[in-house]
């Protein structure tokens, strides 16, 4: 009932850039937690970053060791929509990165979901 769609990855040089979105769509009647995950070949998915809001925070964040002053989630909440800036990105950023959402359905019951992302294609390479 909630679908994720990522967009924004592709092949950067090391050092350079690229921003990654995250739109929500469905029957959503909140959304507490975005985040970021990410798998390379060979290797488990990992969190990397996540952006929590609730009534008493507009926006708590958790990054990765591996990326903290390197990567930046952002949500806006109007458009359900994540957003994941990643700057001087290193080989070892490569992977297949995954959106996440956790929240409540617009259901009598407000029932909670957790959805995932097909995924985009993030290389850093010279």
């Amino acid at each position: 009932q909630v679908q994720l769609v990522e967009s924004g990855g592709g092949l950067v040089q090391p050092g350079g850039s690229l921003r990654l979105s995250c739109a929500a769509s469905g029957s959503i009647f909140s959304i507490n937690t975005m985040g970021w995950h990410r798998q390379a070949p060979g290797k488990q998915r990992e969190l990397v970053a996540a952006i929590t809001s609730s009534i008493t925070s507009s926006g708590s964040t958790n990054y990765a060791d591996s990326v903290k002053g390197r990567f930046t989630i952002s949500r806006d909440n109007a458009k359900h929509t994540a957003y994941l800036q990643m700057n001087s990105l290193k080989p070892e950023d490569t992977a297949v990165y995954y959106c996440n959402a956790e929240g409540t359905l617009r259901t009598v019951t407000h029932a909670r979901f957790s959805s995932w992302g097909q995924g985009t294609q993030v290389t850093v390479s010279s």
